[in-house]
């Protein structure tokens, strides 16, 4: 095994999925962007995720609430990945599919954005998510890969996937990231102007 041969491989393929991604998804990614400033505006974006999507997700968040690249004020996100007595309380008395569903009864209110985050697109976690949102009349953006999988099933014409196009999670994790940023700076950018 050649160690440099395998870094150049990950380096090399993760350059091809974001041009890919930058190629077919930037206006997916400027209308989401545009989604959030409307939203942020008066109402919030909560996020979730699971594992390196549930970190993602936070991170989201900490971008939202403190600043990306620009001071401006504070903007109101919410992760629902972030909370261990919510989270192990819903699973215990509930099932663990219900973790993110429970929390958005509770705070999603209509016109707020769930930003799904799913590297598979099966998270049934997830999935549910979505469909408690859409009972709430919430805007649903998705973070996918792979092929979109169940959640780009569950999706309204009206909501807004991004599909990595890749099978490796570790090259969507990479892109969802940069795509995370993208809308960071949409939102920065155009508040900035307000």
């Amino acid at each position: 095994m050649n160690l440099s041969d395998r870094i150049k491989h990950h380096f090399t393929t993760s350059i091809e999925v974001q041009t890919q991604t930058i190629t077919n998804l930037s206006s997916q990614i400027i209308t989401a962007g545009q989604l959030m400033v409307t939203c942020l505006h008066q109402h919030k974006i909560l996020s979730c995720g699971n594992g390196g999507s549930a970190a993602q997700a936070q991170h989201f968040a900490a971008e939202i609430i403190n600043r990306f690249e620009t001071e401006r004020r504070a903007l109101a996100a919410i992760s629902l990945t972030t909370d261990t007595s919510n989270l192990t309380s819903i699973a215990n008395d509930y099932a663990f599919e219900n973790i993110f569903s429970r929390q958005i009864e509770a705070l999603g209110q209509a016109e707020d954005i769930l930003l799904a985050i799913s590297t598979s697109g099966n998270s049934p976690n997830v999935l549910k998510a979505i469909q408690t949102a859409h009972t709430k009349n919430m805007h649903i953006i998705s973070l996918t890969g792979c092929n979109g999988g169940t959640i780009s099933q569950e999706l309204l014409p009206t909501d807004i996937e991004i599909r990595i196009p890749s099978k490796s999670t570790a090259r969507i994790q990479e892109v969802h990231l940069l795509v995370i940023h993208c809308l960071c700076d949409i939102i920065d950018q155009t508040l900035q102007q307000d």
